[in-house]
Order: C-alpha cells, then sequence, then structure tokens
C-alpha cells in the first residue's frame, strides 16, 4: 500500500502491550477510543484485539489470557493489600493516641 508516494509499513505490538490494552478496556477503566488515543493505536486496532480477547477467551485459548488473568489476580491482591495497610494505619495511630 502507497500513500502519498510512501509504503506504509504495519506496526508490530508485543502481546504484553496488547494485553495490557485488553486489560483497561475489558476492566471498565477506561473506554476504547480514550485507550486507544493514550496509547497512540487506532481505535480499530484496539477494537479488534479486544474483540480478539473475548474470542480466545470463549474458545479456551490461553495465547495472552495467562497474562491478562494474572494481571487482574496482582491487581485484586494490591487492592486488599493497600486495605489491611489503611487499617493497620488507623490501629496503630488509635492504640497510640491512647497511650499517651
Amino acid at each position: 500500500m502507497e500513500e502519498n508516494g510512501r509504503k506504509r509499513v504495519k506496526k508490530e505490538y508485543s502481546a504484553e502491550f496488547k494485553a495490557e490494552a485488553v486489560r483497561l478496556v475489558s476492566s471498565g477503566e477506561r473506554r476504547v477510543t480514550e485507550v486507544a488515543r493514550n496509547l497512540g493505536v487506532a481505535v480499530s486496532t484496539v477494537s479488534s484485539w479486544c474483540k480478539s480477547a473475548r474470542g480466545a477467551k470463549d474458545s479456551g485459548d490461553t495465547g495472552g489470557g495467562d497474562l491478562v488473568r494474572q494481571n487482574q489476580r496482582l491487581a485484586a491482591e494490591v487492592k486488599r493489600l493497600r486495605l489491611e495497610q489503611e487499617i493497620l494505619k488507623k490501629a496503630a495511630a488509635y492504640f497510640a493516641k491512647n497511650l499517651t
């Protein structure tokens, strides 16, 4: 394909890059258009990655799905640990106040 005398170069993206884009969209954190704009990728490209991920998930294919699941598990663990940390800070402040 040529555009104004220049050849179009098809960009290649890593599986991790695609998985993170799909995770942002599928988790509901961001919309497809926002993710595409932030990553500098066409909206249609991000949409096709999401469709492929849904198709792979439905068919049981684990190509990239393992990374998505691992990211989701780690995000949930981080959320839980932050909550625990907040509770411990409040408890420490409460007991320290009662000691004085």
